[in-house]
C-alpha cells in the first residue's frame, strides 16, 4: 500500500510552461483523503515551494534544495550545510567560466552578485526570497547549495569545470541549465531516506517521480520509483517504471490516479 507520494517538480509534475495539471489539487485532496501523503523533492528553495504549495503546506513533507533542506508540517527536519571555505572555492571557479552565473543558497535566502536581466528573471522564478549582494563570498547564512545557471548546458559546459569535486561532494546537473553542488549526503535520495524513518515509513511504501540527474538517488528509495516519459535516459534506467504520459500531459497526476485511486 502506497503511503507517501514524492514528486520532482520541473520536467515532472508540471508541464513545460510551469503549469500543473488541471486535475492536480483535486487528486492531491484525494489521496490526502486516504492518509497518503504528499511531498515534493525540488532544487527550488523552500520558501518557493512553500508558497506554491500554500493551500496545502500544513500536510505536506518539503524536500528543497536537492536534500540539503527538509521539513514536513512546517517543522524542520534536515539541515545539511557546505563549508562556506568550499562554497569560496566553488565560486572562484564559477565567476571564471563564461556564458554562466553563480548562485549561493542559502537557509534565509538565495543570492547572487550579478545584474543582468534575463538571469535575474529565471532566479526569481525559482526563488521567492533573493537578494542581489556585491560579493558571495561575504554572505553569512548557513549555506545549503552552490549553483551555476548556465547559458549554454549545464552537463557540458559547467559540469566539467566542477567534476573534480564529485568524489567529495555531491554534484549534479539539474536541468539544462542549473547545475548543483551539495554536501556529500545532501541528495533528494538521502533526505528521503531520513524523511521516511521519522514518519514510519518503508521504501516499499513509497511512489517517486523524476526526470533528471538530481533524481537519481531517489530512484533507490521506492519500490515505485517511476521515471517520466521524457527523463534522461540515465534516470530510466535507474527506475523500476516509466509513466504512461511525459511532463506536458500530466504524466504524474496520471500514475497518481491510477495507482493510488484506481482511476
Amino acid at each position: 500500500m502506497i503511503k507517501l507520494v514524492v514528486t520532482d517538480i520541473d520536467g515532472t509534475l508540471v508541464d513545460d510552461n510551469k503549469n500543473l495539471s488541471p486535475d492536480f489539487w483535486e487528486t492531491i485532496d484525494q489521496i490526502s483523503q486516504k492518509g497518503i501523503i504528499f511531498a515534493v523533492a525540488s532544487g527550488r528553495q523552500y520558501y518557493t515551494l512553500a508558497a506554491q504549495f500554500e493551500r496545502m503546506k500544513d500536510r505536506m513533507l518539503f524536500i528543497a534544495e536537492n536534500g540539503a533542506y527538509a521539513s514536513y508540517e512546517n517543522r524542520e527536519i534536515l539541515t545539511v550545510a557546505l563549508e562556506p571555505a568550499v562554497v569560496h572555492n566553488f565560486i572562484k571557479i564559477g565567476r571564471a567560466i563564461a556564458d554562466t552565473y553563480p548562485v549561493l543558497c542559502g537557509k534565509n535566502s538565495t543570492y547572487v552578485e550579478n545584474d543582468n536581466e534575463y538571469f535575474l528573471s529565471v532566479v526569481n522564478h525559482y526563488c521567492a526570497r533573493l537578494q542581489r549582494v556585491d560579493d558571495l563570498t561575504q554572505v553569512g547564512d548557513t549555506l545549503l547549495k552552490f549553483s551555476m545557471f548556465d547559458l549554454v548546458d549545464s552537463e557540458t559546459h559547467a559540469y566539467p569545470h566542477f567534476k573534480q569535486f564529485e568524489r567529495d561532494y555531491k554534484v549534479a546537473p539539474a536541468g539544462k541549465r542549473w547545475l548543483d553542488m551539495t554536501a556529500p549526503d545532501a541528495n533528494k535520495g538521502a533526505a528521503l531516506r531520513h524523511a521516511q524513518r521519522q514518519l514510519g515509513i518503508s521504501p516499499d511504501e513509497t511512489l517517486v517521480f523524476g526526470d533528471y540527474l538530481n533524481d537519481l538517488e531517489m530512484m533507490r528509495e521506492a519500490k515505485y520509483s517511476y521515471a517520466m516519459k521524457n527523463a534522461h535516459p540515465e534516470i530510466i534506467k535507474a527506475a523500476n517504471f516509466v509513466t504512461d504520459r511525459d511532463n506536458n500531459n500530466h504524466g504524474v497526476v496520471d500514475m497518481i490516479r491510477k495507482l493510488c485511486l484506481n482511476a
